[in-house]
């Protein structure tokens, strides 16, 4: 899968995703699985806002995340986003792209953008995106920023945190927290306090937030202290939502540091949600985590 966008107009620039010794496999394979592309004549495109042609403006921002939107709408695939809603709970509006697909096509793209402008302009082009109500949309604002958290200082850390209050469901969050957020969190562990404030709001993907923010640095053996900290602060929240983050996040610290979680885990286990438990319990070995799960039923 692509974006598709054969039907480009003169003043934009279509970008070829694959070449065509890679589109004719892929092709063959996403049929394999389903999928079945837009009714798009030639190859598939991505298209990309260069409105260079333009002689009134220069592009803007919102001009490349309109671009992108279309694509997006044309690349989908309306089998596989009637799929995607039974993995949420909440109403979702996809376009139906499979998210390795998605991934690709949206690094090609950021690659295009930067090439004719700087990185506030691609954050701008994120931000944009990351406003819409479809599920695609607010993905690719990720993709666009994923794994450049090198260039993220303390105006982008105060971007995302506001992103938080766009969000529409687990996706679109734990993209969010977990590949922006989190990277910046075990960077800078003052941030650490962020995460402990998101911790007593009353917006359930705030504390969700909090949980899967320490994540990364779980990872590293940081933030022991504070992770026990928000695990008691959590530990009576019954959204489950938040338990799936909390859980989430005690079953990377018990993988990276068990040294120290399992003692916590038996002390907390009388009183944990019992899907926190089972999941901070899953990469335990086998006999640790009998233990652990022991006393509850």
């Amino acid at each position: 899968m692509a974006f598709a966008a054969g039907r480009a107009c003169k003043s934009v620039e279509t970008i070829a995703l694959v070449s065509p010794e890679e589109a004719t496999p892929a092709l063959r394979k996403a049929r394999e699985c389903g999928y079945r592309p837009a009714a798009v004549a030639g190859r598939l495109f991505l298209i990309v806002s260069d409105l260079r042609s333009m002689p009134l403006r220069k592009p803007r921002p919102a001009d490349v995340a309109a671009q992108i939107r279309r694509a997006l709408k044309d690349g989908g695939s309306a089998e596989h986003a009637a799929g995607v809603q039974w993995f949420f709970k909440e109403e979702i509006r996809s376009h139906g792209w499979y998210t390795a697909a998605l991934r690709r096509a949206v690094r090609r793209c950021r690659g295009e953008i930067l090439r004719e402008h700087d990185f506030d302009f691609l954050v701008s082009v994120a931000d944009n995106l990351f406003s819409g109500s479809v599920l695609e949309e607010k993905v690719a604002a990720v993709f666009l920023l994923e794994k450049l958290d090198a260039q993220f200082g303390d105006r982008e850390f105060q971007l995302f945190e506001a992103w938080l209050d766009r969000i529409s469901s687990w996706a679109d969050h734990d993209g969010l927290v977990h590949y922006l957020i989190a990277p910046m969190v075990a960077a800078n562990p003052a941030r650490v306090k962020d995460a402990l404030r998101w911790a007593k709001s009353q917006e359930r993907w705030h504390r969700r937030a909090a949980c899967v923010a320490m994540i990364r640095g779980a990872r590293a053996k940081m933030f022991f202290p504070e992770i026990v900290k928000l695990s008691d602060f959590l530990l009576a929240d019954r959204d489950d939502m938040v338990q799936k983050g909390l859980g989430w996040l005690l079953r990377e610290t018990a993988k990276f540091d068990a040294k120290r979680t399992v003692p916590y885990l038996m002390q907390i286990r009388g009183r944990a949600p019992r899907l926190v438990l089972r999941t901070a319990c899953e990469t335990l070995p086998a006999t640790t985590r009998r233990k652990v799960l022991a006393s509850i039923s």
